[in-house]
């Protein structure tokens, strides 16, 4: 089914979180999976990290593991990280860089363009068709220098279709010119992906349980819906803060010459449609996406980048800003953690959206637009996934 839900539409349920059967229902999980997550984009790394020919990173998911790699044409791909042998992983570790891609199994070797060039014994495979066994192509995508990629093409949009609302804004930050500047972090966490999401674009909880933020923003947190992502913002308070590296980042925080004066102290949260988000500070970007390992658990893949700076300055402000969000990030982990419990409940069915709540009831109208069984407050009997379903 492509994703023809992302116009705004009456829904019969609109008023309705979605049900707490979907944040733990083993079946219903691996139809979500099929249906959300195998079409969606994912980004993998920054196109600065794969600068030279060979070089390459790594993305597991889903069952999968994806190498995005700069082939000798300057050109990036990407292929599932299986050797069309026997299977095994071409490649182990987040990144690296190869000239080709030999299989530590058996030594079939593969170009960076994927294709097969090498087979020991090759007489003994005597109905072989090397242009039929390169490696797996996987869709990609450069979206201001980052890299994404998606396991299946169903018609989605692209991601600069599901950018495209916010694409002036983003502009003067100058993505394609940044740098990594702190690996890939992975922290598991024991919650549907979706409370993640959810808890990440729920402006009510802000002033109840993130204190360190209200003292920041004061009321100037705000949040908007478009069809494919969602738009969270706060501007920094002039009034010096009583905790210090709040303090210290609001009156340290350096000019940025390429952002316009709006933006200089504007906290800026994207969500962009299923599972990923950036944070935009005038020192930095974070980036974080909520990979589902079960129908409880996910890992969190969290990445840092800037525009190089390699000042004394601006290393205190960042250090500044990962103290103030590493407290947010703890208060996050309690929420979300307690909110699955509650999912488990045999009390809990769905519960009512405010008005205000856009981003909650966008994401919740495009899951229900993909699986109809969304709509139901109950698990339907077992065995609902194998049996013809309504569309």
């Amino acid at each position: 089914m492509a994703h023809s839900f992302a116009s705004v539409g009456a829904d019969p349920d609109d008023h309705l979180s979605l049900p707490g059967w979907l944040y733990t229902d083993p079946e219903y999980y691996a139809v979500e999976l099929d249906a959300v997550l195998r079409p969606s984009w994912q980004i993998v790394c920054h196109e600065n990290d794969i600068a030279g020919p060979g070089d390459f990173h790594t993305l597991d998911y889903l069952g999968e593991s994806v190498i995005a790699i700069r082939g000798q044409d300057g050109q990036v791909r990407a292929f599932t990280n299986v050797c069309r042998h026997r299977a095994m992983r071409l490649v182990a570790g987040p990144s690296g860089c190869a000239r080709k891609l030999v299989c530590p199994y058996h030594a079939w070797t593969y170009e960076t363009d994927g294709r097969l060039s090498g087979v020991p014994s090759r007489a003994d495979y005597s109905t072989l068709d090397p242009s039929q066994h390169g490696l797996a192509p996987v869709d990609v995508e450069i979206w201001r220098g980052f890299v994404f990629v998606r396991l299946e093409d169903r018609g989605g949009p692209s991601v600069a279709e599901m950018m495209a609302p916010y694409d002036t804004e983003i502009a003067p930050y100058r993505f394609e010119e940044m740098r990594t500047i702190s690996p890939v972090r992975l922290r598991d966490r024991a919650v549907n992906w979706k409370n993640v999401g959810d808890n990440y674009s729920d402006g009510l909880h802000i002033p109840v349980a993130h204190p360190g933020l209200t003292r920041l923003f004061g009321k100037s947190y705000r949040i908007e819906a478009m069809p494919w992502i969602d738009r969270m913002s706060g501007y920094l308070a002039d009034s010096p803060r009583a905790n210090f590296w709040e303090r210290f980042y609001q009156e340290r925080l350096p000019h940025a010459p390429h952002l316009p004066d709006s933006h200089q102290r504007l906290w800026l949260y994207y969500k962009l449609w299923p599972n990923q988000a950036f944070d935009l500070y005038a020192d930095q970007i974070d980036f974080m996406q909520w990979l589902p390992t079960g129908p409880t658990s996910c890992v969190l893949r969290e990445m840092a980048f800037a525009l190089p700076d390699d000042s004394r300055e601006m290393k205190l402000v960042r250090y500044a800003n990962w103290r103030i969000n590493r407290m947010v990030n703890a208060e996050d982990t309690w929420l979300i953690t307690n909110v699955q419990a509650g999912m488990a409940s045999k009390s809990y069915t769905v519960g009512p959206i405010g008005d205000s709540e856009v981003c909650l009831r966008s994401f919740a109208r495009k899951i229900r637009g993909l699986i109809p069984e969304a709509r139901l407050h109950r698990p339907p009997p077992a065995g609902w996934s194998r049996r013809p379903r309504a569309t």
